[in-house]
């Protein structure tokens, strides 16, 4: 199943499908270590619009909802 970074429960964890934005926004994403084809795991999120808390292998890193939201990750439910 196809969800964005959003739509995942905290300790849920799936591969990094793809990235939906532009070039520039993309390169970011990437260079926080989140590319097509990587495990992530999500640890947490905040109430209503906040970060989302994620583990890329042994980094943890805070992505801004607007960049979750073109996180796209394919997770088993």
């Amino acid at each position: 199943m196809l969800i964005d970074l959003t739509q995942m429960k905290p300790g849920e964890s799936g591969v990094v499908n793809e990235i939906t934005s532009g070039h520039d926004a993309a390169k970011r994403i990437q260079n926080m270590g989140i590319i097509p084809g990587k495990g992530i795991r999500k640890v947490s999120s905040h109430f209503w619009r906040g970060p989302q808390t994620v583990n890329i292998g042994k980094l943890q890193i805070a992505v801004g909802f607007g960049m979750a939201r073109k996180i796209i990750i394919e997770v088993d439910r």
